[in-house]
């Protein structure tokens, strides 16, 4: 290509022209605008943060502000933020991009983040720290230099995963990074592929018990940085050790990981009231549980007990349920059909009878109720309109855009979010105060996870949790012998996941769940969930004695 240069002719007169008369050579006004705008660009001290100055809209805690500047200088630009759920994972990632993008260091990145979350994230960055980001659609454009938000499916669904892995990225953000643990997963083959400088995973779930998940996911963020698995596992796992109580390996971990608890912010938190509802069943529904258990007696299979909790959450997610395994009961369907005609006839549910009651006692104030069920969100919708309740679903069937319409719809115009399991994770609804937790997850960290969507960062208000539960069912089991018994809400929630990892409980619903599959009577369930909360409640008192000699060691 010939590049034609031609030589100014006029420029040399004109300025000896203007010396000759001693005149100016520029509008000053023009000129120190120029030079305003240049000086606040400018970078005097590489330690500063540049880009609290010019959010002022956005009130940064310290603690926020501590772990950018640990990120930036310490880190490297790669690093897994830990924080506990509600204090600003969000904020800090977003003040990491603006940082960078300021400094000219960072022109093309890539955030992976849950398919229900894309929209939440866009609107964050962009309100708050003016970001120009990109969403991607049907057709997303990879290979701009832009921010582009997405989830970690869409990425890598072909043709888009062999474009991606084409690119080089400046910035590389994911978000609920504890699924990436896992080092045979697609999705991890597929982060550790990607071209990419800067580097961020974010979970709420704190990476210190499982060798493995430590590994993997330290070794997706600085490859080599713990060397290979067979000479870091010799080196710790020998000892049967966790990063808490070894010294060593916390320090490493330390060097790549942020972890903020509530306890250590300094920040005054609303009080959360938990409040535990039993209900009893009316006369008809007891017939109707006990029918169903007589039933299913001999039935050894996981259908047992879904047809029990499904009957605890309303009649219809049981009857839809029973229906639907029809062919699977050919030589008890006559006692099935009879069951299904009694299930027919009875009342509207004892739960949802109180859920009016407990709503119409709030003063049209906002509440999320949590149940497991399709089935129940639509009659609990149905039964809150007869009563003049308004009321919206939200459920991970819906799209990214309905998901956001609905919750618009809830804070603006609606009383009442009924949420199935997908409302659990990701959304903030600091506006909100109650939370009815209609049926309970077999698993205190998911109902931990429901808490953290109302009681976080930004919620100006007590927060009130209500747990729901049939007396003298599976679901009064539960309660009692697991959740009160382990003392959740008067706990440190990160020492109960920390144990829970530690006694290979990570998934303690299905622990449960085998519980209640293997036991042949009542009575040897409840010995077998009270042996096993007596193994957390034992390990979580040594956790916390063990936090209280450092706590004093330090001090």
């Amino acid at each position: 290509m010939n590049i034609e240069i031609q030589s100014d002719q006029d420029f040399l007169p004109v300025f000896v022209e203007k010396l000759d008369q001693d005149r100016s050579f520029a509008n000053w006004q023009l000129f120190y605008s120029t030079y305003q705008v240049a000086e606040s660009k400018q970078i005097k001290n590489f330690h500063d943060l540049q880009a609290p100055h010019l959010l002022p809209h956005v009130n940064f805690l310290s603690h926020q502000l501590a772990c950018v500047k640990q990120v930036l200088h310490r880190m490297n630009g790669r690093a897994i933020l830990a924080d506990e759920v509600g204090l600003g994972k969000t904020i800090e990632a977003g003040l990491i991009l603006k940082e960078y993008m300021l400094r000219g260091l960072v022109k093309k990145a890539l955030l992976l983040v849950p398919a229900s979350l894309v929209n939440q994230w866009a609107t964050e960055l962009t309100q708050k720290f003016y970001l120009p980001v990109v969403t991607s659609r049907k057709k997303p454009i990879w290979d701009q230099d832009n921010i582009m938000i997405t989830s970690i499916d869409m990425a890598k669904r072909e043709p888009n995963q062999s474009i991606i892995l084409e690119q080089q990225y400046d910035f590389v953000l994911v978000d609920e990074a504890h699924k990436l643990k896992n080092h045979k997963t697609k999705n991890h083959q597929f982060v550790r592929a990607l071209n990419k400088k800067y580097f961020l995973l974010l979970t709420a779930t704190p990476v210190q018990n499982k060798l493995s998940d430590i590994f993997n996911l330290v070794s997706l963020l600085k490859p080599g940085y713990l060397g290979d698995y067979k000479t870091f596992s010799e080196k710790f796992g020998k000892r049967n050790t966790t990063l808490e109580n070894d010294a060593h390996l916390k320090q490493l971990i330390k060097q790549v990981m942020v972890r903020n608890r509530r306890k250590d912010t300094g920040l005054e938190w609303t009080n959360r009231n938990v409040e535990t509802v039993l209900i009893s069943f009316s006369q008809e529904e007891k017939e109707a549980y006990q029918m169903l258990q007589n039933i299913t007696d001999d039935y050894a299979s996981f259908a047992k007990i879904t047809y029990l909790r499904e009957l605890c959450s309303s009649r219809e997610a049981c009857y839809l349920s029973i229906k639907k395994n029809q062919e699977q009961v050919q030589n008890q369907k006559k006692d099935y059909l009879s069951l299904l005609e009694k299930i027919e006839t009875l009342p509207n549910h004892a739960k949802a009878i109180k859920v009016v009651e407990l709503i119409q006692s709030f003063n049209n104030e906002k509440c999320i109720i949590f149940t497991e069920y399709r089935a129940t969100q639509v009659y609990l919708q149905w039964f809150l309109k007869q009563h003049g309740i308004t009321s919206v679903p939200f459920r991970g069937g819906f799209k990214r855009g309905k998901k956001d319409w609905m919750k618009q719809l809830f804070e603006n115009h609606a009383q009442v979010l009924i949420a199935t399991e997908a409302g659990g994770e990701g959304i903030n609804l600091q506006f909100c105060q109650h939370m009815i937790n209609y049926d309970l997850p077999w698993n205190p960290m998911r109902l931990e996870q429901r808490i953290g969507r109302i009681h976080r960062y930004g919620q100006t208000k007590d927060v009130h949790i209500y747990n729901f539960a049939i007396e003298h069912t599976i679901e009064a089991h539960i309660l009692q012998l697991l959740y009160n018994k382990i003392g959740l809400f008067e706990r440190i929630i990160g020492d109960l996941d920390a144990i829970l990892a530690e006694l290979d409980l990570s998934h303690i619903d299905k622990e449960v769940e085998q519980i209640f599959k293997e036991s042949v009577s009542e009575g040897e369930i409840k010995i077998k969930l009270d042996n096993l909360s007596s193994v957390i409640v034992n390990n979580l008192g040594q956790k916390e004695q063990e936090n209280n000699y450092g706590n004093r060691e330090s001090s």
